[in-house]
Formats: C-alpha cells, structure tokens, sequence
C-alpha cells in the first residue's frame, strides 16, 4: 500500500504521562497513567474513562487470562518525579470492578525495587523487569532483574542484567524472554534454557523505552529521545523506523494495529512540570506491514 494512503489516528489527549498499553478482548485499549497513578480505559464510543485509582507510579498493564488486568507499581518515581502517594513497588492485580490488590512486593531473594514492564508467557507465568530505581542515565546507580511470578504466586529472578536498566519486554511463543535495556541500548534475548544473547543494539540517538512483538516475530521498541518506534527483525537485523511526534513510551498491538502511548513532551525536571508532560498525550495506531522506508505519521489503513 502506498504511503499516502495510510494516516495517524490521534485517539486521546491531556493525558498524565500515559504508558503500558494493553487490548482487552473487546477491543478496549487499557494504559496506564503515570502522573494521575490511575488506570484507565479508552473505546471510540466514551473516549477515556478512569477505569482505577491506584496512587504510586503504574508503570504498564497487561491482561491475564483471569481477565483481571496486572500492572507494574514503581513506588511513584518517574525519573525525579515523585508521587504525592507513594505506594510499595509491587505487582497489583485490578479486576473489572477496578478493586485493586497487591500481588508480590518481593522476590524470593530481594524485594522490589521499581517494577517497570511486564508480559505473560505461554506458561501462564508473569515477566517483568525490574531496573532497580530511578532512570538516572547519567549515575547509573541501580542493578537490574528480569523478574517471573509464577501461577503458584512464588516470585524469583531470573536474571541480574548490571547496571542497564532493562525495561520494556515481551515473551516469544517459544517461551523466549526479549527485553530492552534503556542504558545500553542492548536487545537481549533469555532462551527458555536460560542462555541469554544479544539481539542488537540499538542506534545512539534512541533511548529505549517500551517493547511490543508483532504477529511475524519482529520488535517494535519505543525509542523517546528519537521520537519514534524502531523495528527489529527476530535475528536482530534493523528493518526501519517509524517517526511519531511527542514521546512514545510504549505500545501493544491488536492484530496489524499498532497502539503507542506517547507522553507529549519529556516533562520530567519535577513535579511543576507534570502538566506540560501532560499536553499533546496521544495513543497513536500504527500499521505492522507499512513499506520502508516509514514516511512520516502513518497509521493504520482505511477500511
């Protein structure tokens, strides 16, 4: 299909730092927002609705087949932002009555830190990174985990990754972890024999931030400082780039749609800033098998 004839659905805005998107089986988008500590819900017919209350700093969502759906609480840190209610880093678990409960706060090991993104595998079990603390590129002060709670509710590391701050991730039909780190720039990839390996490393003007895998295996990893979505073949060979405007801070797809929560501006220098962070917010729906090179603002194709 030929590049003019694809488009750029803004679907929300005024948002408070959104991320960690995720589709519901009735073609809701569910993300969360950072900055209000809430849970929200956007469909075409009500637009955004404030699906929970949850305080802290939710980091991303993810649906579980209990059809509850489970986020990341960092705590409430945002790089130097920090929430008026602080919660304790956890995994929380929010059912369709938005009730919320905490699942795990700790590991067999440690306790958790700032729970960034999460997947579930074909194992049923939950993935998560963990990146230690704050985003603090310039420090680098906190080790990172790739993190798993199983169905039985036990909870462990899986992998210590240094000083690299792994973020967003996704779990491969084969049961492969892939996650990014935002420090490095690495891909890496956790065999299901817990070999780990390098997928690529991605160019110096990204930062890596939220991770999503299309139906053909590729990776589409949100770069904020570039201002788009890198994509990744499986074998780590650099397929393109999609230009967004803002800054895009994750994105889930529903079949060959893409949806991207994009925070508008960086707006991180401290809590005064919150609401410039907050203007221009949009999810963006972008098509999986545009052709390259991507031409600027393209979406999802008309009917």
């Amino acid at each position: 299909m030929a590049p003019e004839q694809w488009t750029t659905e803004k679907l929300a805005a005024g948002l408070g730092w959104p991320e960690g998107p995720a589709v519901l089986d009735d073609g809701r988008v569910v993300f969360v927002e950072t900055f209000q500590g809430r849970l929200s819900i956007w469909d075409r017919n009500h637009g955004v609705q404030q699906h929970a209350d949850i305080g802290g700093g939710p980091n991303a969502a993810a649906v579980g087949s209990d059809g509850n759906i489970y986020i990341t609480q960092n705590g409430g840190i945002v790089g130097p932002w920090r929430s008026p209610r602080p919660q304790p880093p956890s995994i929380q678990r929010i059912s369709a009555a938005g009730h919320v409960d905490t699942v795990v706060t700790t590991t067999a090991s440690r306790a958790l830190s700032a729970p960034n993104d999460l997947a579930f595998g074909p194992d049923g079990c939950l993935y998560f990174t963990d990146p230690g603390g704050e985003y603090s590129p310039g420090s680098q002060p906190d080790p990172g985990y790739i993190c798993v709670l199983r169905p039985n509710s036990s909870c462990e590391v899986l992998q210590e990754t240094g000083r690299a701050y792994p973020n967003g991730i996704v779990v491969e039909p084969d049961g492969s972890i892939v996650w990014v780190e935002s420090y490095t720039r690495a891909v890496r990839r956790r065999r299901t024999n817990s070999v780990v390996e390098d997928v690529c490393v991605l160019p110096e003007v990204g930062a890596p931030d939220g991770l999503a895998i299309s139906s053909d295996g590729e990776l589409y990893i949100t770069a904020t400082k570039a201002k788009g979505i890198d994509i990744i073949g499986n074998d780590g060979t650099y397929k393109g780039f999609i230009p967004v405007d803002g800054i895009p801070t994750n994105c889930a797809f529903d079949g060959d749609v893409l949806y991207v929560t994009d925070g508008g501006g960086l707006g991180l220098s401290g809590p005064s800033r919150t609401n410039r962070a907050a203007l221009g917010n949009q999810d963006r729906r972008c098509p999986r098998d545009a052709p390259a090179p991507w031409p600027d603002r393209l979406v999802d194709p008309p009917a």
